[in-house]
């Protein structure tokens, strides 16, 4: 796949609000264990770039894949990386059923004002004792003459505490686990949305994640997304997407990790050279810049297939996997190089160590991408 100069101009749009109206505040964001979401998503949406391939008659510009592949590496240029999983949630994992299943309607309600930035969005389906397990989840959504009553608990939501709606897995009758679930969007203000404190994690301080717990919740059955019972299935078509996100939102942030780690390295002297002067530092920073140009290629790959109809799980969940250990084989060995220094909490490299972490974990384990495509290999 080529970009063409309209994904290039995209992208470069992308690249600058990124430089001057997002970087130069990630400090500070990570200090406060939150970035204002509503905020940033404004400068993004007012650009157009939260809905690159959602729909032009919902406010997005109806473009492929490949365009909103272009955004999502720009993202990587981003210096928290909680900042831009927050961006990808909104754009990639919370919305791309809406956009693909939701009637005209709930387009118009929820849709449009996700892609203009008026409305911050959350996925809502992990759950305490049901991570990568998917069809595990309890939450259930009972119908209750014209409504849906929704009772559950769902945990590790990203944006969720200052979210106006959630897209929320729930299961809507007692069939089998995969064809029992519906998608639903669920209003943050709707009586009975609860949130707990935001989660202390290792990583992607920047992030705001929280357990968000759902007490005899009433939301009208028009907001069920598509049809009832086909809630796993359109799941597994927002991981496609989430999944790629994942992938490529890395490739820019690994090369920068590199770079920064060749500019400190040129400076930084043991034993009167300086430390790029060995010959197993130069060695290992080629190999891992080899190894991001090959994970770009088959996000590229990956991506042209997409575009085409082609069903990509096997491939997404090949390049998930390979991004995030790839994230962690880098983080890890840049740190390295950096000695004592690296260590120390406020250096960027221990920043991107400690977020590139959630890569192998999160929308699904490296174990489950391997279950995946081993099953799709027919083993």
């Amino acid at each position: 796949m080529l970009y063409t100069e309209e994904h290039l101009a995209l992208a470069k749009t992308a690249a600058k609000l990124i430089k001057t109206e997002i970087n130069p505040h990630c400090d500070q964001w990570e200090e406060d264990g939150i970035f204002p979401a509503r905020e940033v998503f404004r400068k993004f949406g007012r650009l157009g770039l939260l809905g690159i391939n959602k729909p032009a008659e919902f406010g997005g510009m109806g473009l492929d894949y490949s365009y909103q592949l272009a955004f999502t590496e720009q993202l990587g240029l981003i210096e928290s990386a909680g900042v831009s999983m927050g961006i990808g949630v909104q754009t990639d994992m919370a919305t791309p059923a809406l956009a693909k299943h939701g009637s005209d309607n709930l387009r118009e309600e929820y849709l449009r004002p996700a892609l203009n930035g008026d409305f911050v969005m959350s996925i809502a389906v992990s759950e305490p004792h049901a991570g990568s397990d998917v069809a595990a989840i309890k939450t259930t959504a009972v119908k209750d003459g014209d409504d849906f009553v929704i009772n559950g608990t769902k945990m590790w939501i990203t944006n969720c505490t200052q979210a106006d709606v959630l897209c929320l897995l729930a299961n809507t009758s007692d069939g089998p686990s995969h064809v029992n679930k519906s998608l639903i969007l669920v209003p943050t203000s709707t009586k009975g949305v609860s949130f707990s404190e935001r989660l202390n994690k290792l990583g992607m301080r920047a992030s705001d994640t929280a357990q968000v717990f759902l007490d005899n919740v009433r939301v009208p059955q028009s907001y069920l997304i598509g049809e009832e019972g086909k809630g796993f299935m359109y799941q597994m078509e927002q991981f496609q997407e989430e999944r790629l996100y994942a992938a490529a939102t890395n490739i820019l942030m690994l090369e920068r990790c590199i770079q920064q780690t060749i500019d400190y390295t040129k400076e930084r002297q043991a034993f009167g050279k300086s430390i790029i002067d060995n010959q197993v530092v130069r060695f290992t920073l080629a190999e891992l810049m080899t190894e991001v140009e090959a994970l770009r290629a088959l996000v590229y790959i990956t991506t042209n297939e997409y575009v085409n109809g082609r069903d990509v799980t096997t491939k997404a969940s090949m390049a998930k996997l390979i991004s995030g250990r790839l994230a962690r084989k880098v983080s890890d060995a840049c740190l390295q190089y950096y000695g004592g220094q690296g260590f120390m909490w406020d250096n960027p490299i221990s920043r991107t160590y400690r977020d590139a972490r959630l890569a192998s974990i999160g929308g699904g384990a490296d174990e489950v991408m391997l279950e995946i495509i081993s099953k799709r290999m027919g083993i």
